[in-house]
């Protein structure tokens, strides 16, 4: 896919580009930002230029991942990251952080839903999953405001940084957001879905804030979800 430029009422998503290097290696020495995400602990400038000159382009293509900065609409400081990644089965996963000093303001929650919508008109996506280690509470708070249905813990379900780590799996589907779905979809008799209530909790990757107090198990802090969401060199 050609890197294409997203908006919300607030928010401008673009693909990062080398001259967000240093922006993101700024950013990325949040110790939240590196014991929630998966990126390298030290963070270093090698790892921030391997993230904006090779592992961003080459996801878009590949059609692996799509990531994006987040800056305000009328322009100013990167705000956050995010991501659309691992595609399976038409399911793609969501990923995020935001930066220490512009969380709290509900920027999060505005740009996952955006990537949200995109993702099922767009992509063809019929299931958005999140995922964050369990004691991400930040995370949580924000997938939870953003509508995704907490479904469990994955045992062993997150690698970071050389350990296996339960991590917490929610979704959102089309229709928690009025959306039509590309596949039909029959809910099991008796479970949420099929009683018609709508999405509930969400669970996250990475570090939220943008909710006030996160929800969920431990102390997760800042806007940080994805624990897939990978900054390799």
């Amino acid at each position: 896919m050609e890197p294409l430029t997203l908006r919300t009422e607030r928010l401008l998503l673009r693909p990062f580009t080398p001259g967000d290097t240093d922006e993101v290696l700024a950013a990325c020495q949040d110790p939240d930002i590196q014991r929630w995400t998966t990126i390298p602990s030290p963070y270093a400038r090698g790892d921030a230029k391997g993230f904006t000159g090779r592992m961003v382009p080459d996801g878009w293509r590949n059609d692996t991942e799509y990531t994006f900065s987040v800056r305000p609409r009328e322009g100013g400081p990167l705000l956050a990251a995010a991501s659309l990644h691992h595609p399976r089965s038409g399911a793609w996963e969501v990923g995020y952080w935001t930066a220490k000093e512009h969380r709290g303001r509900g920027y999060t929650t505005e740009f996952v839903l955006e990537l949200a919508r995109w993702a099922f008109r767009d992509l063809a996506c019929t299931r958005l999953e999140w995922r964050a280690e369990v004691g991400n509470a930040g995370s949580r708070a924000v997938a939870e405001k953003a509508g995704f249905t907490v479904e469990g813990v994955l045992r062993a379900g997150l690698p970071n940084k050389g350990t296996l780590r339960d991590c917490w799996v929610g979704s959102l589907l089309p229709s928690d957001l009025d959306l039509p779905s590309h596949e039909p979809y029959l809910p099991a008799p008796g479970s949420k879905a099929g009683m018609g209530t709508g999405a509930g909790l969400g669970t996250g990757t990475g570090l939220a804030t943008d909710a006030g107090p996160r929800a969920g198990t431990g102390t997760g802090t800042g806007d940080v979800s994805g624990a897939l969401y990978r900054f390799e060199a």
